[in-house]
């Protein structure tokens, strides 16, 4: 009897170390195998970003190496399908950069067009200036005096159903000089006007009058919008009061009068935000003068009184001092 129940635990301990064997790495597996999930985690979305793919065609091609890079140019592979698309082979000029006023040539070669347009572009991208031309040559065409920044061209090439475009910019060397330094980045419209111009400071902003064209500039600085507002001069003399006599100031303020109180006194918007001057309107002979920055945002620079320049840009929605160095 003893020897049976020996014998039946040595071959249950041999069933169980049998056992242990393949039972440990079952139970060890699933463990690291929650590990391995962090990289499927990766595989997932990998394998999520084909879905969309069905834009380009195959699946994985676009997925790996350098292949993914061409797919920002989603367009330009879809020309290339059609062999009878209109294609614009090339488009380039004899300059890299021009004065306004000068001349320039275009190259170009299109093919499967039936029709080529080359245009110039306003500020804004619009189409002004055309010529109808061959699907390859070159075109000398003289820029504008008034042209500023750059020069840009758009060659089209069609044919009855598919058009192709190009566009080509040519930066323009600035010809007329600022009335300050260091100039800005952009090129004035026209060289500087000098004129009349009345300037007051107030307790939240200032205000100019510039002579030549008669008008009244309002500039705030209490954090509100517009930033500043333009007035025609209405103010006549011999008609208008020069202030308000019954109004006193307190001490160290004063109210304006003449051209810019006439605007202070009649305008509540103007009164309320600037509040009253600090001190009396000084009258000199300064300068102004007009551009464009390279938003296409008009922008106006007026001498101040303290030797520096102001900057109005757009239609009130800001202004600067732009100090002298």
């Amino acid at each position: 009897m003893t020897g049976l129940v020996i014998g039946w635990i040595l071959s249950g301990c041999a069933a169980t170390t049998a056992q242990i064997i393949p039972t440990d790495p079952p139970t060890l597996t699933p463990t690291f195998t929650i590990e391995p999930t962090d990289t499927p985690s990766v595989i997932i979305t990998a394998t999520s970003t084909p879905r969309p793919t069905p834009l380009g065609g195959a699946t994985p091609t676009p997925l790996f190496g350098p292949t993914r890079t061409p797919a920002p140019d989603a367009p330009t592979p879809t020309r290339a399908f059609g062999p009878n698309d209109p294609r614009i082979e090339f488009f380039t000029s004899d300059s890299v950069a021009v004065a306004p006023g000068e001349r320039v040539t275009l190259f170009w070669s299109a093919r499967n067009a039936s029709a080529v347009v080359i245009y110039q572009l306003s500020r804004t991208g619009e189409r002004e200036r055309l010529w109808n031309v061959d699907t390859a040559g070159n075109l000398t065409i003289t820029t504008r005096s008034r042209d500023r920044g750059q020069v840009t061209f758009l060659i089209s090439a069609s044919n009855n159903t598919l058009t192709a475009e190009q566009t080509l910019s040519i930066p323009l060397a600035c010809p007329v000089q600022w009335f300050f330094g260091p100039p800005p980045e952009e090129c004035p419209e026209d060289n500087a006007q000098q004129t009349l111009i009345i300037e007051q400071q107030f307790q939240s902003g200032r205000m100019i009058y510039i002579g030549n064209t008669n008008s009244v500039y309002v500039l705030f600085n209490d954090g509100g919008s517009p930033k500043w507002l333009r007035f025609d001069n209405r103010y006549d003399p011999a008609i208008h009061p020069e202030s308000q006599e019954n109004f006193v100031p307190p001490p160290n303020l004063y109210q304006p009068i003449g051209i810019l109180g006439f605007v202070w006194r009649g305008n509540d918007t103007v009164r309320n935000r600037l509040q009253l001057a600090t001190n009396v309107q000084i009258s000199f002979d300064g300068f102004i003068q007009t551009a464009f920055t390279f938003n296409n945002v008009p922008s106006l620079y007026i001498s101040s009184t303290d030797a520096t320049v102001l900057r109005l840009l757009g239609t009130g929605s800001d202004w600067q001092i732009i100090t002298a160095p």
